[in-house]
């Protein structure tokens, strides 16, 4: 979801104009990602180095988060979307935890969609937070294997992701998903999250459909009269 204080700016707006914009997206894309067949869809909404920005700006994006969740839960719920979170909760408004624990709790049992809200999430913290985990239940370093370590992550229990997009035309990972993404096919598109339309979701995956995916194999060699 990236692009929405840029998006603003053009238009000669304050950015949380536009980081409102990117959350009226969100219901959007959900939607057609539903229809498009997706089972789970993870939205970056906040980073941990989001905490840098102005204070205004961050104040800003909590009460524009909590005043979407009591918005839009009730509809995703009626429409069989999963609500769920990954990153810390740590240091949020207690009343902000409470109503992303309710959102969570409705909808557990829905499964059209698992929509997944990354929100004070970095993939370095997560990764940080799972050895630490490891470390205190005395977990020998002998039994560590990447099995271990995902059911220690965030997203334990969530299949890797296939396919990331990246709005706003940067050409980077921006610390997300790093574990997770190991395998993931990456798509760049220089529009902002806001202008992302279900249009261009359809495209990207369609751009994705036609992709080799090798996961450090080689290509199938092709039939022997294929040549032919």
């Amino acid at each position: 979801m990236d692009g929405n204080g840029r998006w603003a700016t053009r238009r000669g707006l304050p950015r949380l104009a536009g980081h409102q914009a990117g959350t009226e997206n969100i219901r959007r894309i959900t939607y057609k990602a539903a229809e498009l067949g997706i089972q789970y869809l993870t939205l970056w909404a906040f980073s941990t180095e989001n905490w840098r920005r102005p204070r205004e700006e961050v104040e800003g994006i909590l009460q524009i988060l909590s005043e979407a969740i009591v918005r839009e839960t009730g509809e995703l719920h009626r429409n069989g979307a999963q609500l769920r979170h990954i990153g810390s909760l740590e240091g949020l408004d207690p009343e902000l935890q409470r109503q992303i624990h309710d959102a969570i709790e409705l909808t557990k049992n829905n499964d059209r969609i698992v929509l997944t809200i990354a929100f004070n999430y970095g993939g370095r913290a997560e990764l940080v937070q799972a050895i630490r985990r490891i470390i205190a239940d005395g977990i020998p370093p002998e039994q560590v294997t990447e099995e271990l370590v995902e059911s220690y992550l965030y997203t334990a229990g969530m299949p890797e992701p296939d396919l990331i997009i990246r709005t706003s035309g940067e050409l980077r990972t921006s610390n997300f998903l790093l574990w997770q993404a190991a395998y993931a096919e990456y798509y760049f598109t220089p529009t902002l999250w806001p202008d992302f339309t279900p249009e261009e979701l359809e495209q990207a995956i369609i751009d994705y459909q036609q992709r080799e995916r090798r996961f450090g194999g080689l290509c199938a060699p092709p039939p022997a009269d294929s040549a032919r």
